[in-house]
């Protein structure tokens, strides 16, 4: 498993260009396998090097940065790309209404820091992604948090055992929810284990 996009990993635009709609229909499903609903508004996505690979190419299609936008993705995207021995998901706090969504956020600041993922009894604690403060001084989080599961090789054993328990939780005081991660989506997480 591939754990870091290089230069070298990089499609010219042209070339992405003619591959892009079946690029993303082949994601679509790849993604499905890989997200966690928590509670009514939280979504972890879980990353891996295809799923970035693609937010790379699609930011330099999109944007049209040419050369000197390519490192700029690959520093700020790599981060995300599990290295054998961790979990890493993008979290979202998907809400629709304006108002609704500033009153929630408003209410979580620190929740980048009350994630676990408790895997066969063991609770670990995940680490946010420290590339940016994701939560404001007034104690608003971001809608976007990127938090970081490192596994130890027991916790890692135990993760890749078909039916094994994994609960993914938020503990904020304002927002508590956990959800226990489908068998077909521990699968698909396992393979990030090296």
């Amino acid at each position: 498993m591939k754990h870091e996009i290089t230069r070298t990993d990089i499609m010219p635009m042209e070339e992405y260009a003619r591959i892009r709609a079946d690029k993303r229909r082949e994601m679509r499903p790849i993604k499905d396998r890989r997200r966690v609903a928590i509670g009514p508004d939280a979504t972890f996505y879980f990353e891996s090097y295809e799923t970035m690979w693609h937010q790379v190419h699609e930011m330099l299609f999109i944007e049209r940065g040419g050369e000197e936008q390519i490192a700029d993705e690959l520093s700020a995207y790599n981060p995300l790309i599990p290295k054998g021995g961790e979990l890493v998901a993008t979290v979202m706090f998907e809400i629709d209404n304006p108002d609704r969504r500033a009153r929630v956020l408003g209410q979580l600041g620190g929740v980048e820091e009350m994630m676990t993922l408790e895997v066969g009894g063991d609770v670990i604690t995940g680490v946010a992604e420290e590339d940016v403060d994701r939560t404001s001084a007034a104690g608003k989080a971001s809608s976007v948090q990127f938090v970081h599961f490192p596994v130890t090789d027991a916790q890692k054993t135990a993760f890749k055992t078909p039916g094994t328990r994994v609960v993914l939780s938020i503990t904020h005081p304002a927002y508590q929810h956990a959800a226990v991660i489908p068998e077909a989506v521990r699968a698909e997480l396992a393979k990030d284990l090296d």
